[in-house]
């Protein structure tokens, strides 16, 4: 089984897990002058629906176990800056979810804080001009916010890939 098919099989799990609850929570009571909706095959058919839910969280556990598994072991490699990188699926996940952002956010800080260059008066008295002192880099600033910038990007559609051709590890 593909990592594509795996992730569909949890979510489509996850639904039927969902519609199984959903019944069972409208029919697992009723009045006493109620006919039950499944007549006296109610409770069976209760105990049956729970049981299905059991065993298809568990089935969910396994196929999420594998995915771990595999995405722990496989490696993709992503051009990044002019630069090839390699790293395991996992990793490439935590840097799509949090990291690359973190990054990105943290080169966004490096600006001129609305500082105004120009001229202005000296306690002397003696008119001098205003520079702005950058400590740090405009050129390198500006090719980090676009590689962090395009790196969600490129790491999804890798993993699209990657997740239809790279069979589950068991």
């Amino acid at each position: 089984m593909k990592i594509i098919e795996a992730m569909k099989r949890v979510k489509a799990n996850k639904e039927k897990i969902q519609d199984l609850q959903t019944r069972i929570s409208q029919v697992s009571a009723n009045l006493s002058y109620e006919t039950p909706v499944y007549g006296t095959d109610t409770p069976a058919k209760i105990k049956e629906w729970a049981q299905s839910c059991e065993d298809t969280a568990q089935d969910n556990v396994k196929l999420l176990t594998a995915i771990s598994r595999t995405n722990l072991q496989a490696t993709a490699t992503i051009v990044l800056g002019g630069v090839s990188v390699t790293k395991t699926l996992a990793e490439w996940i935590w840097r799509r979810r949090e990291y690359a952002a973190l990054d990105f956010k943290t080169w966004q800080g490096m600006t001129d804080r609305g500082l105004k260059e120009g001229k202005g008066g000296s306690s002397t008295g003696i008119e001098i001009e205003i520079k702005i002192v950058r400590h740090y880099d405009p050129k390198l600033r500006d090719e980090k916010l676009a590689m962090y910038r395009s790196e969600a990007h490129e790491i999804d559609s890798t993993l699209e890939v990657i997740n239809a051709v790279t069979d589950l590890v068991e």
